[in-house]
This record gives C-alpha cells, structure tokens and sequence, in this order.
C-alpha cells in the first residue's frame, strides 16, 4: 500500500487523529511509510475522513 498526501491538504488533523502512527500535520500532514503496512485499516479510515480528499491511497 501506498499512501501520499495531495498539495490540496489543508492540514485539518483529521487523519492524525484517526491514526497518529501514519500521520503527523504541521504546515500539511506528512506520512510513516514504516508504519503503513501495521495499520492499513485506520490510513483507509483516515482517507476517507478527508475533508479535501488529499489522501491519495494506491
């Protein structure tokens, strides 16, 4: 799984509030690729959360 954040992030803290071993938010949130694979169920949830669907899920 692969997971990236879109420039269209407006670094709400949605997805770090679902799953803060993947996300973290400062100016945009950033992802811990080492950490994907343990919680692909909550990056998933965290997607779709988005509010600007900047989370891009391959």
């Amino acid at each position: 799984m692969k997971v990236t954040i879109e420039d269209s992030c407006i670094a709400c803290g949605a997805c770090e509030s679902i799953c803060d071993a993947v996300f973290s938010v400062s100016d945009k949130a950033a992802v811990n690729e080492s950490a994907v694979a343990a919680n692909e169920a909550s990056v998933k949830e965290a997607a779709d959360a988005c509010p600007v669907s900047a989370i891009v899920v391959e």
